[in-house]
């Protein structure tokens, strides 16, 4: 398959690229990871500046990403190679490609495993429930999960087959459908348990805490975590954006679709803050519990509550499809590069690359048993990390603001002869105020974050 070809699919329509993008970027991030930075960092200032670097920041840097991607008709490598000649630029900047397959590639073999344990709470939820719960016993439950080899083995194994499947469907039959249908029941749900919160136990002190601004609370690492939460959360610098850009058609606007994008991950954030944190306040439960806030706090609070099981199935089922259709974002680019290269249909290489991605996986899997006392760079003293935690801190705070940060420095000074109005789809008197973010805000900021992150 030569340069381009897989530009031969297409979205059906504007908004089926508007709710694949928004199924793809709205995933554990958003659904997971946003309420429990949220509660560690003081709520109501932390969601502020989360939603002002997503205006900000995270906009100009997808409107960048979908150009690239618009302009080159290929997989990310593709269509970065293609800027990279057009523009004359530094072979170098190929680096972003690259980066482009590894991030979602290495990223899906731990997100799947995490993935895996909420599709474990859903059926949990549908078989007993959570009735009568206490501290104890719930981290007894995650306890028992995690340190099963086998189990997780196969929960994480069944979910990347099940993303492969829909991958191998193609753009319109597999992406398309999936996004439609999580799209749809990620609002209805949401919706739903905001409504059943303000009827049981009310909005007041979720509303206070998630809206109330108390920036004496925040300080300046929960200012560089909102950052990164934003970028986490918009799946920026993780491949998907160029991917599902180069299915778009010629006349598609660009600041409209990544202003659509933000404003969806934004409202649906908030609403996942409302589905949570009004239960866990009113059980005198502490909304900065981490990590755990979801598979341990919660399952308390549902063993709490009038009708607690449907209300747990609804919200791990939830938490389930939101990864799946992030993780269809995350094999999607790595399927479209290896079509590029070897001409062989979509089924058999999202398969192969699926099967892959969980052997890759296996070493941060077993990071919960049998392998929890293997610490990979404890000669450079990381002794507390796992495989697991390498791989996650490896992706989440170093490659994919890497990858962001190299994306705002090639399209802002590397193509900027080349990527301009006509390519972003910006009025003129908006082109310059975007070529500044690009140029300098964002960069600044990531650079940031990471030196934050690395000292």
């Amino acid at each position: 398959m030569q340069q381009g070809e897989v530009q031969g699919e297409q979205w059906s329509s504007r908004l089926a690229f508007l709710y694949s993008i928004g199924a793809a970027a709205i995933g554990l991030g958003t659904l997971w990871r946003f309420p429990y930075v949220a509660g560690a960092n003081g709520g109501g200032a932390f969601v502020i500046l989360y939603i002002l670097f997503v205006m900000a920041i995270c906009v100009p840097l997808m409107i960048a990403e979908m150009a690239i991607g618009k302009r080159g008709h290929g997989s990310a490598m593709t269509s970065v190679d293609s800027a990279i000649i057009a523009a004359g630029a530094w072979r170098g900047w190929r680096t972003i490609g690259t980066l482009s397959l590894l991030i979602p590639f290495f990223g899906l073999s731990y997100y799947s495993i995490v993935a895996g344990w909420a599709i474990d709470y859903s059926i949990a939820s549908i078989a007993r429930g959570f009735a009568g719960f206490d501290a104890e016993q719930s981290r007894a439950m995650f306890g028992a999960l995690a340190a099963s080899p086998v189990r997780g083995g196969l929960l994480q194994l069944t979910f990347i087959m099940a993303t492969a499947i829909v991958v191998g469907l193609g753009v319109r039959r597999g992406i398309e459908t999936v996004s439609r249908i999580k799209m749809i029941a990620l609002f209805v749900i949401l919706i739903g348990l905001v409504i059943y919160n303000a009827l049981t136990v009310g909005l007041g002190p979720s509303t206070q805490f998630l809206l109330q601004p108390d920036f004496a609370a925040l300080g300046a690492e929960g200012v560089l975590t909102a950052l990164g939460q934003a970028l986490f959360s918009t799946a920026v610098g993780v491949g998907v954006l160029i991917t599902y850009s180069a299915y778009l058609p010629a006349e598609s606007s660009l600041p409209r679709s990544s202003m659509a994008l933000a404003g969806g991950v934004i409202i649906v954030a908030l609403l996942t803050g409302f589905a949570i944190f009004p239960a866990v306040l009113a059980y005198g439960l502490k909304p900065a519990e981490g990590p755990n806030l979801i598979f341990v706090t919660l399952p308390i609070v549902f063993g709490k509550m009038a009708g607690g099981r449907i209300i747990a199935i609804l919200f791990f089922g939830l938490i389930a499809l939101g990864a799946f259709t992030t993780a269809v974002g995350m094999l999607e680019p790595v399927v479209a590069w290896l079509r590029e290269k070897t001409g062989m249909g979509r089924a058999p290489l999202a398969a192969m690359a699926g099967f892959a991605i969980w052997l890759v996986g296996l070493p941060s899997l077993l990071s919960f048993s049998t392998l929890s006392d293997f610490h990979p760079l404890a000669f450079a003293g990381m002794t507390g990390k796992t495989a697991f935690d390498l791989l996650d801190f490896t992706i989440a705070n170093l490659l994919l603001p890497a990858n962001a940060l190299l994306l705002a420095v090639f399209v802002g000074w590397s193509c900027r002869g080349l990527i301009g109005a006509r390519e972003t789809g910006l009025a003129p008197r908006m082109l310059g105020a975007w070529r500044f973010v690009i140029r300098f805000v964002a960069p600044i900021a990531i650079l940031g974050l990471g030196v934050h992150l690395l000292l």
